[in-house]
């Protein structure tokens, strides 16, 4: 009993020694404080598109390819429980692989996420698709306005955490979240199939221009990050 509880402590123990460093980071702050902006600018586009839908205007609906071809299931409770379960399957992977220097990225790269669906959504003001009966009230769709559909933020999100994560057995668990996510958001007619692609390619290049050019964050990392410049 005495060795299990030593053991513990010092699971514990090792893992504070790791932690604190972190937290004791400006970047961790800075990280944080992105993911609170792109928070708060999508409930700000939503609300602004509930205003503008309240005044009598209309949003338009598009004509879908491939939802015209499947079948309607009211399954959004599904996509909203597994887009859920890889922010789980992170931090369980951050503190099994120890991976602690890099909560500031995982962060800042959300933040950033959700601040370009937060603009994107009032550039394409589209409206839900047709036969969207709202998400599970559950979850109703994590806010007060279900709209704003380009593009998808479950989508992006799961394979954003994808990318992210560098452990094979993690990736392909948030894989098969990311494909279950993908085909609810299909059948409950949840967005757009060009919301739902479009979700991936931002993620990708957000990845790619934040490990690019703020590698600082990444605090395992001690090389300078590649600045941007503009030739005139």
């Amino acid at each position: 009993m005495n060795r299990e509880k030593n053991r513990l402590f010092t699971i514990i123990s090792d893992m504070l020694h790791s932690i604190i460093p972190v937290i004791k980071s400006k970047y961790f702050y800075y990280g944080i404080l992105a993911v609170f902006a792109g928070a708060g600018l999508n409930f700000a586009s939503e609300t602004y598109l509930h205003n503008y839908m309240s005044e009598g205007k209309t949003l338009p609906m598009l004509s879908d390819f491939i939802l015209d071809h499947l079948p309607f299931y009211n399954v959004s409770l599904i996509y909203d429980i597994f887009c859920l379960v890889p922010i789980l399957l992170v931090l369980i992977y951050i503190v099994h692989k120890k991976d602690y220097n890099r909560i500031p990225l995982f962060l800042l790269l959300t933040g950033i996420f959700y601040i370009v669906r937060g603009v994107f959504i009032v550039l394409t003001p589209f409206g839900n698709p047709p036969m969207f009966s709202g998400s599970d009230p559950l979850f109703h769709g994590f806010s007060n306005f279900e709209l704003g559909v380009y593009p998808s933020g479950h989508t992006g999100n799961v394979f954003l955490m994808f990318l992210m994560v560098k452990d094979k057995g993690y990736k392909w668990l948030i894989f098969i979240c990311l494909f279950i996510v993908i085909a609810a958001l299909f059948l409950a007619r949840g967005h757009y199939s060009i919301d739902i692609l479009s979700g991936l390619f931002f993620s990708y290049a957000i990845k790619a221009f934040g490990e690019k050019h703020f590698a600082m964050f990444d605090l395992a990392n001690k090389k300078e990050p590649e600045r941007l410049t503009v030739r005139v």
